[in-house]
């Protein structure tokens, strides 16, 4: 049995419903299917979820949204016709889309994570009844009705582990199951969207549940690439990695997962398969298990994001300093800020963040208090920082791979300013100026692939 999911390119229009329908009726053991919103059907097209978004803050603030909701019903109503669904099925999803301003929300947090999540709520259930329509016995299946117990943490929640009993109560019969993608419900009954990647997560949370064979996600990329195509032209298709080189990857910018989404399918052991919607006989990536995996070459991938910044202090005899780090530590902590990366020296310490938890004004306040608290001879804050991940499980039995990778950027003269490998041994990340990143990827993979 195969748990596939489709993102919201796949699904943004009549047309991507049917290569979506094909692909589900081309092999019967795709018997759970999960949904995004639909996404953008064209460049400047809006997707449903950031129309819902705006539907949300109109009703927060008190605002008109009739226009909102005619043009997030429109899309729905445009496929649903193309497929002649019973008209109950539109009724439904209209009736839906207006009552949600008359929801109870236990505060506006959660009032937004109800509306974002109907994106897929409504998506999953239009798909079950355009399957029926194409002669395909489907039923939809509500997160609620399945178990999905998450945290209330809304916009960040995290599945409970109880869902994978309630998961294994569920008996997989002739029908397709369409679940929606992107969110559970609370003990207390409130929905509570995942973070980045959420149908990502609830795809994987379905593969552990109901122990798939394979988790097929399909998006509208051919293969995950050794490098971005927009730094490297014509990367190589990778056609094989292990979870944990999927993992150091997303962590460091690559888009297909974020380095959250995949765990449960890691959990449950099942391989996981990124296909194109568009394409969908393309073999893709195939993401499996470390055990008995076959290396082909010491570097799998290259990337590197540019949400980082750093902080760095240095101080004659640091090492000396009895609490140095501690009293830093206690001072991240006051203002609520996690910390990635902290690579040391005897006299020197740099601290990685990730910008997405900062402003301006936190930032001031954090170095004011560490420099009054530790007193450094010198404090920077740098905010032109990138972070590069070499990622392979070849590089453990490979002498000399931090060499092959630092030279290439020594002959190019761009500046590494941190270098530190994983305990995994199998990734070797770089501090590098923003502005350098890119260069750096290239002569990267120019050295191993080229």
């Amino acid at each position: 049995m195969k748990v596939v999911k489709f993102g919201g390119s796949s699904l943004a229009d009549s047309q991507h419903f049917q290569k979506v329908i094909d692909i589900i009726k081309a092999d019967k053991s795709r018997k759970v299917v999960v949904t995004s919103a639909p996404g953008k059907r064209f460049s400047g097209d809006i997707k449903v979820t950031d129309l819902l978004i705006s539907y949300a803050n109109a009703v927060i603030a008190g605002n008109d949204y009739e226009n909102i909701v005619k043009s997030i019903f429109d899309r729905y109503q445009e496929i649903g016709e193309a497929y002649s669904v019973p008209a109950d099925v539109l009724t439904s999803i209209h009736d839906k889309l207006v009552a949600l301003p008359n929801g109870k929300y236990a505060n506006d947090d959660y009032l937004m994570d109800a509306f974002k999540a109907h994106g897929e709520r409504l998506n999953a259930e239009l798909m079950a009844a355009c399957l029926t329509s194409q002669g395909i016995t489907a039923k939809f299946v509500d997160p609620s009705t399945a178990g999905i117990i998450v945290t209330d943490d809304p916009g960040n929640a995290s599945v409970e582990e109880k869902t994978y009993e309630n998961l294994g109560r569920i008996s997989l019969g002739s029908d397709v199951l369409v679940f929606p993608g992107f969110f559970g419900f609370t003990e207390k009954g409130d929905i509570a969207t995942f973070a980045r990647g959420g149908s990502d997560i609830t795809g994987s949370i379905l593969a552990r549940g109901f122990h798939a064979s394979l988790y097929e996600n399909f998006t509208d990329v051919n293969s995950i690439y050794a490098a971005n195509p927009n730094i490297v032209d014509d990367p190589m298709p990778i056609k094989k990695m292990t979870y944990r080189e999927m993992r150091e990857l997303s962590y460091a910018g690559f888009s297909v997962f974020n380095d959250e989404a995949i765990i449960p399918a890691i959990q449950g052991q099942v391989p996981i398969n990124v296909k194109n919607t568009n394409n969908p006989t393309a073999e893709g990536t195939l993401i499996v298990p470390e055990e008995n995996f076959e290396i082909k070459s010491p570097v799998t991938g290259i990337t590197a994001s540019n949400r980082f910044a750093a902080l760095y202090l240095h101080r004659y005899l640091l090492n000396k300093q009895v609490g140095f780090t501690l009293k830093i530590l206690q001072i991240l902590a006051k203002y609520g800020v996690s910390y990635e990366h902290m690579p040391s020296g005897i006299d020197d310490l740099t601290i990685i963040f990730d910008k997405n938890q900062l402003d301006d004004k936190t930032i001031k306040a954090m170095c004011r208090d560490i420099q009054a608290a530790v007193q450094p001879d010198n404090l920077e804050w740098i905010d032109d920082y990138a972070i590069i991940m070499v990622v392979g499980e070849g590089m453990r039995a490979r002498i000399g791979t931090i060499e092959n990778i630092i030279r290439p950027l020594a002959d190019h003269d761009i500046a590494v300013h941190m270098i530190n490998q994983g305990a995994s041994r199998i990734s070797i990340m770089l501090g590098t100026q923003e502005s350098d990143a890119n260069e750096a990827i290239k002569q990267i993979y120019n050295h191993f692939f080229n």
